[in-house]
């Protein structure tokens, strides 16, 4: 039998070791993933030219993609606790490399539609899978971490999808294949590599990490179990295992979460779709150049990434950090909204570093409370609800584009969600953190969430 001293120092080793071996596959995934979801903001006015695909048919395709996601979201989750992360992440990342690769073959708004469809319906699962991961491999003090560096990792891969893209894009005629279909395939057959790498390099369980010591296995595996025990000794426990989804989604809380989610990939979604050509109405741009442009709004949000995590560790509440990021993107947009196309780039890179900081912040306040009965069909809730953000910004920057030739009005109402967002923040229940103490919680703190399993 290990000592505490002993078991203690195996899992802060054990823990190191997956930040250094796992947490870069994770991140690897992620590049990958976000440059299947942006790619189709850079090929947008080539789809038009070549496809005949206009700003209405793009807005509503591009939101497409969430709406599978939000259907098939929660069934990914039933199948991934069936088969494990490991297998799901693998199969998640195949499907959308082909999906993705297919874009190259695309001749009308038609095929448009249904490969986007089918492209959410394969990527569903993806996050939630990623997260359910981490709880079931790294212990709670370091969890929060782990999930930051992850999203973090977010940004620094739309800074690179714009380079790329912009590469790509440069391919014109190459072996009689046009810029947009070298970007789709490219990105596609990556995914598709990565993903059967995934299956090879990635451990299902702890007892199957060769790259850890028999003593490192054994007190991780105790730290978690230990962990998942105190949850449902402070929620009252759940026998029989089963979960409630629908009285998970009708808890005010998880609801709640929703909202505030669903706003802040509102912004995400809406840069992510219609930066590039917002950055193209700066005189003398080209393709090149608006994937390199595009980049630095998200290279800044790195940096606030960054500095908001370091915040983060110290505060014993996370609400005001996460409100003070919504008005700073807030603000942001509503000032690029009345700006010069140069001017209105700085202040995207300024809104980003309010909208992206808010991702993580957001994602440690149900993480805090969640009781792991309910981790990742509860995570899946909320994110599935929350990526609807994903739809309604393309889709309505789309039609606005259309029918007034400017997302002008669009980034108005971006200003004004976000702003909600923040005031709703202080309706949140959240389990204050002290630092000095570390993350234990109490049953009342947990409770909010925990009852959801019952």
């Amino acid at each position: 039998m290990q000592s505490v001293d002993n078991a203690v120092t195996d899992v802060a080793s054990a823990t190191k070791k997956f930040f250094k071996r796992v947490l870069p596959i994770m991140l690897v995934m992620l590049v990958c993933n976000q440059l299947n979801r942006s790619n189709i903001g850079y090929a947008q006015e080539h789809l038009h030219a070549d496809v005949g695909i206009g700003a209405a048919a793009y807005g509503f395709g591009a939101g497409l993609f969430f709406i599978a996601y939000a259907i098939f979201e929660l069934p990914s989750n039933v199948m991934m606790e069936k088969y494990g992360a490991k297998v799901w992440l693998a199969r998640i990342m195949i499907s959308w490399g082909i999906v993705s690769f297919l874009m190259v073959f695309v001749q009308n708004e038609t095929m448009f539609y249904a490969l986007r469809f089918l492209l959410g319906a394969a990527e569903a699962g993806f996050f939630p899978a990623v997260i359910f991961y981490f709880a079931r491999w790294v212990p709670a003090g370091h969890r929060g971490k782990a999930t930051a560096i992850f999203i973090a990792g977010s940004s620094v891969a739309a800074a690179l999808s714009g380079p790329i893209a912009g590469m790509l894009l440069s391919l014109h005629d190459v072996l009689g294949f046009r810029g947009w279909q070298w970007l789709f395939g490219f990105e596609g057959l990556l995914s598709v590599v990565v993903g059967i790498a995934v299956f090879f390099v990635l451990d299902a369980r702890i007892a199957d990490a060769t790259w850890l010591t028999a003593g490192e296995k054994f007190a991780l595996t105790a730290a978690i179990a230990d962990e998942d025990a105190q949850h449902a000794d402070a929620s009252g426990g759940n026998p029989s295992g089963k979960i409630n989804r629908w009285k998970m989604l009708l808890n005010p809380q998880i609801l709640l979460l929703c909202g505030i989610y669903f706003s802040v990939q509102l912004s995400i979604y809406a840069n992510t779709f219609w930066l590039p050509s917002i950055v193209k109405q700066i005189p003398g741009t080209t393709d090149l150049s608006v994937g390199f442009l595009s980049a630095i709004p998200w290279v800044c949000a790195v940096i606030a990434m960054y500095f908001a995590a370091k915040w983060q560790d110290k505060a014993k509440s996370k609400r005001p950090l996460l409100v003070a990021a919504l008005l700073v993107a807030a603000v942001g947009t509503l000032a690029a909204a009345v700006a010069s196309p140069v001017l209105a780039l700085v202040f995207l890179a300024i809104a980003a570093m309010g909208f992206k900081s808010a991702s993580p912040l957001f994602w440690t306040i149900p993480q805090s409370g969640l009781h792991p009965l309910i981790l990742a069909p509860a995570i899946a809730i909320i994110n599935s609800l929350g990526n609807l953000g994903g739809f309604v910004a393309p889709f309505g920057f789309g039609i606005i584009k259309e029918q007034t030739g400017s997302v002008i009005p669009g980034l108005f109402a971006l200003a004004a969600a976000s702003t909600i967002a923040a005031a709703l923040v202080y309706f949140l229940k959240e389990r204050q953190t002290d630092t000095a103490a570390g993350p234990a919680a109490t049953p009342e703190e947990a409770s909010p969430f925990a009852a959801a399993a019952k």
